[in-house]
């Protein structure tokens, strides 16, 4: 099933107008969301294909974001990327130990960002 529907979730309004730019341009409907609790409104309006999470957030942090949504089973399915200047391979394996299905640094390469997205597919 391509990947159409896509929720970022930031808390830097540069990086979630640079993800939304970049995914509507490749044909994505891109949903925002700043911080833990609109995320989870977002996810309740609508269920997405794909979620880009931010790791660096005021309140919860998208490591207890992932984990949380991961969790519940309304959105166990939905594959999360974790998208994040935090470089470390111990950020990474954690991350990914949260429930992510991929992990990418900023800045954001676009074609890295689209191959974990191809990958989902």
């Amino acid at each position: 099933m391509p990947i159409q529907k896509v929720l970022v979730v930031d808390d830097s309004k540069t990086e979630l107008m640079f993800l939304t730019d970049l995914l509507q341009k490749k044909g994505m409907q891109v949903r925002t969301a700043e911080n833990a609790d609109e995320a989870f409104r977002r996810l309740a309006e609508e269920k997405p294909d794909l979620i880009l999470m931010d790791v660096v957030m005021p309140g919860q942090n998208g490591f207890q974001l992932t984990r949380a949504i991961t969790r519940d089973p309304a959105y166990a399915d939905v594959p999360i990327i974790m998208c994040t200047s935090k470089n470390q391979e111990t950020d990474r394996v954690w991350g990914m130990r949260q429930g992510a299905r991929g992990y990418i640094t900023k800045p954001v390469d676009p074609a890295e960002l689209q191959a974990k997205i191809d990958a989902l597919n």
